[in-house]
This record gives structure tokens, C-alpha cells and sequence, in this order.
């Protein structure tokens, strides 16, 4: 059941390890395939290691219908970002590092390179610490993350949205980015070239037509 899904959401998990967005088995990867039916990492396992079976099908009350494993402890904040926000299809979880490191110092990490206008849609703000494994997590991501598809929870690491998985992996990395990017340039100490609110609305939009069109 639904092995085309499983097999990307393992492959984005792949790819969140090889970009350094997680470690070991850190971070989870979920996926809604229709109002009733969602996709869900299990817990406690390294990405490379997992095969489609591994990943839960759940219905939308939580109930798994297929799959053996425990899901992600995170699913209670997953379902509830999915109820709260039907315009999101998938929602990846990291304790990226340099995000998340900035996270501590500031409320709020601007949008000062046009990789993190183009995928993100503009700043990123910091909300407060949520643990793991409770409610609080859906809420902090429903409350803060605002009109960009990204949010850093304090102290915990990064959620992603997106309408599809891409959209949510390319907020995931190019925040990683764009975070590194900041740090190299505060490490000089001088004044941060800003991008205005114009720009960021231009990067924006150009990459609405970035890629390329199925045939």
C-alpha cells in the first residue's frame, strides 16, 4: 500500500542525513495523502536503513492501519499541524544544527540570502521550547511558523511544511544554508547586507517557475 510514497519518504530522510539536517536516527518525515490517510516515519530508526514496510500508514485519528513499527513519538504534533494547516501535505522535522543554533541567540532569523526567500518565503521565526513527543511541538509550529514554511523551535531543532514533499525538503536544506551563510557573515563582525522586503517578495516569486514542467 501506497510503496511510491514510502520509497520518496525514505529517500527524503536520505537526504536530510547526507545534507547534515539530522543524525542517526534523529528528526522524522510525514506525509498526508488525503484527508484521511497519513504517511509517518517510525521511531527510532536510521534512514538507511528502513524499507517501505517500515513506514506507518495512519488514519487521521491516529489509529495505524498499516505497518508494524512505533511511529514517530512526534506524531500527536504532526496530526496536529495536518488538522490545523490543510493547505500542508507534509511536514519534516530536523535538529539541524546551525538553525537550530541560532535559534538560541535570536527570535527571529532574517531573510538575508534569496535562497531562503525562494524556499522558506521569507524570514524564519524562533518559537519557544516544545519537547518532543507532546502537542505542545503542533502548537508551537501552528502558532509561530506564520506565512513561511519554515520555524525553528528553541532549544529542539526545525519543522518544514510544504504542499508536497519537495516544497517542505527544500525549506529543510536552504534554511540549513542560508543559516550557515549568516553565521560565516556575523563571524566578521561588520554590518549584514539586508535584502529588503521588495527583494525578498521578487525571490519569492521567481521561484514559483524554478524547475522544470512535466511533459
Amino acid at each position: 500500500m501506497l510503496e511510491k510514497e514510502k520509497t520518496e519518504i525514505i529517500a527524503a530522510g536520505i537526504k536530510l542525513d547526507r545534507y547534515g539536517l539530522i543524525s542517526l536516527s534523529g528528526g522524522n518525515v510525514s506525509v498526508r495523502v488525503d484527508q484521511e490517510t497519513l504517511l509517518v516515519t517510525p521511531s527510532g530508526m536510521m534512514y538507511e536503513e528502513m524499507v517501505p514496510a517500515d513506514v506507518l500508514v495512519m488514519n487521521s485519528d491516529g489509529k495505524v492501519i498499516e505497518g508494524a513499527r512505533r511511529p514517530s513519538v512526534d506524531t500527536i504534533a504532526i496530526r496536529y499541524i495536518f488538522q490545523q494547516m490543510p493547505e500542508v501535505n507534509a511536514v519534516i522535522h530536523t535538529h539541524q544544527p546551525y538553525a537550530t543554533g541560532i535559534g538560541l541567540v535570536v527570535d527571529r532569523i532574517d531573510c538575508d540570502v534569496t535562497t531562503l526567500a525562494n524556499t522558506a518565503k521569507g524570514p524564519v521565526n524562533v518559537a519557544p521550547y516544545s519537547s518532543a513527543a507532546s502537542i505542545d511541538m503542533g502548537y508551537a509550529v501552528v502558532d509561530h511558523i506564520g506565512d513561511q514554511l519554515a520555524v525553528v523551535l528553541k532549544n529542539h531543532g526545525v519543522v518544514t511544511i510544504g504542499k508536497n514533499l519537495k516544497e517542505a525538503l527544500y525549506a529543510a536544506v536552504y534554511l540549513e544554508e542560508a543559516a550557515k551563510t549568516l553565521y560565516v557573515a556575523h563571524s566578521y563582525g561588520g554590518d549584514i547586507a539586508k535584502l529588503n522586503d521588495e527583494q525578498i517578495r521578487t525571490a519569492v516569486e521567481v521561484f514559483k517557475d524554478y524547475g522544470q514542467v512535466k511533459q
